[in-house]
């Protein structure tokens, strides 16, 4: 039962990373273009505020359970962490997004981009887990 739950919450992250990046896809593109469709895009910043708030999210999560083991059954623990939490970061769009960077801008922008995602995304995750770990 476990690996359904997983599979359904890994869904539902799959589908929230989908709107969130176009939500802020969206956001940015009427802010650079005014409401133009052809406006470029800048840093990947959907792809970074998804991987950092999954990481902050997966944080809070092992706190908790970390903190107060058995209030969260592990079928719940699997279903947000692995499922929800797999499915809504996405280490190989990150990847992908710097190569696009480095082949647009070259290799600063790209490892500026890859050590953002980086640094924010651990960042992030210690703070989850020291908010809720003693």
């Amino acid at each position: 039962m476990t690996v359904l739950f997983v599979a359904l919450a890994g869904g539902l992250g799959a589908v929230t990373r989908c709107v969130v990046d176009g939500e802020v896809e969206r956001r940015l593109r009427w802010r650079r273009g005014r409401g133009s469709q052809s406006a470029p895009r800048a840093l990947p910043l959907g792809t970074l505020l998804i991987n950092v708030t999954g990481s902050l999210l997966l944080g809070l999560l092992v706190g908790l359970a970390t903190r107060h083991p058995g209030v969260l059954p592990p079928t719940v623990v699997a279903a947000v962490g692995t499922g929800f939490c797999g499915g809504y970061t996405t280490f190989s769009t990150a990847s992908v997004e710097c190569v696009r960077l480095w082949l647009a801008g070259g290799p600063a922008s790209a490892a500026g981009y890859a050590g953002l995602t980086l640094v924010g995304s651990v960042a992030a995750a210690l703070l989850g887990m020291s908010l809720l770990t003693p």
